[in-house]
This record gives structure tokens, sequence and C-alpha cells, in this order.
């Protein structure tokens, strides 16, 4: 099993692994209130961002997958995150037993095409490293995350409730096919 995050380089992005340099960027990311909207609603605390971050870095040692930084080729800026982990949500088993896929942009990133150019490149890698089932937790407002799912061959299994919100379950059990 692949225990370090490998490089891949897209038209416009890096996906890499995330240094202890990033740090500060990532957490003004997820201190955003505007990129938390649709993902829990509030902006984390440092601390909780340092938890996140480290659990992203963690999780490519005990799964052998994880998050990647997404980061601009043209000026090595840090953007945000896509990638996959155990989310252990508490979903049932048709959730919780498959990896997760997120990703996240900070404001900057967004609509411009970044998200799908990031989430693709993962999900390519994904599919040729650990072919399998996905699942996604995506809120149900999150119109623009909802769509990127669907160019990703997700569909919906259910609808639920997670910590509050609606959401959205979704799984896809392999790659669409392209034309």
């Amino acid at each position: 099993m692949i225990r370090s995050t490998p490089m891949i380089n897209t038209a416009r992005l890096t996906l890499c692994a995330m240094r202890p340099e990033d740090f500060n960027r990532f957490a003004e990311i997820w201190r955003d209130p505007k990129v938390v909207c649709h993902i829990g609603g509030k902006p984390k605390t440092r601390g909780e961002a340092w938890e996140s971050f480290v659990r992203n870095a963690g999780h490519w040692q005990m799964a052998g997958f994880g998050q990647w930084a997404v980061v601009l080729q043209a000026n090595r800026t840090l953007i945000g995150q896509a990638g996959f982990f155990y989310g252990n949500r508490d979903l049932g088993e048709d959730f919780d037993t498959f990896p997760e896929a997120g990703w996240v942009l900070a404001q900057e990133g967004q609509g411009q095409g970044f998200g799908f150019e990031a989430a693709q490149a993962a999900h390519d890698w994904f599919d040729r490293v650990i072919p399998g089932p996905l699942v996604s937790l995506i809120g149900s407002k999150n119109e623009a995350s909802l769509k990127l799912a669907q160019k990703l061959g997700y569909t919906l299994m259910r609808e639920a409730k997670y910590r509050g919100t609606d959401v959205h379950l979704l799984k896809r059990d392999r790659p669409p096919t392209r034309h």
C-alpha cells in the first residue's frame, strides 16, 4: 500500500502532500465563512484546522490514500484540497465502509474549473491505484459540488441529516464513461 503522497500535475494545478509551511494558508481557507457555508457552516478555529491538517497527513500513512494539497502551478499558492478519506460518520454500512471523496477550494479558486480539474485528477489516480466504489457527502444546498459530483459519476444513494444539516449521500461504483 502507498504510504507517501504521490504528486499529480494537471494543466494548471499540482496535487501534492501538504507541507508544514502550508498550514497558515490551510487555516485561512477553513476560517473563511464563504468557503465553509456548505461544509458544516462554521469556520474552523486554528486548533480545529490543525487537527484536520495533521489528520490529512496521517491518513496517507494509515490508509494508503488521502487528501492532496491543491496548488496553483502559476504561483505555487495553496488553493484547497481534494482526495479521499474514511470519515466514519456513522451513516450506515452502505456509506461508512467506503472511501469518501471530498474537495474544498478557497474563494479565489472557485468558478474557474479548478475543483473539477483537481477532483478528476484525484479520481483518475484512485481508479488506477485503489479501484473500487467511492462515496461522498454533500450539503443539499451545495449546487456547485453536487454538479461536480455528478460529472465525476456519483449518483444519489439517499438524503440524510448529518450534524443537523440536510445532505445528499452519493455513491460512485465505477468511473463514468468518457465520450
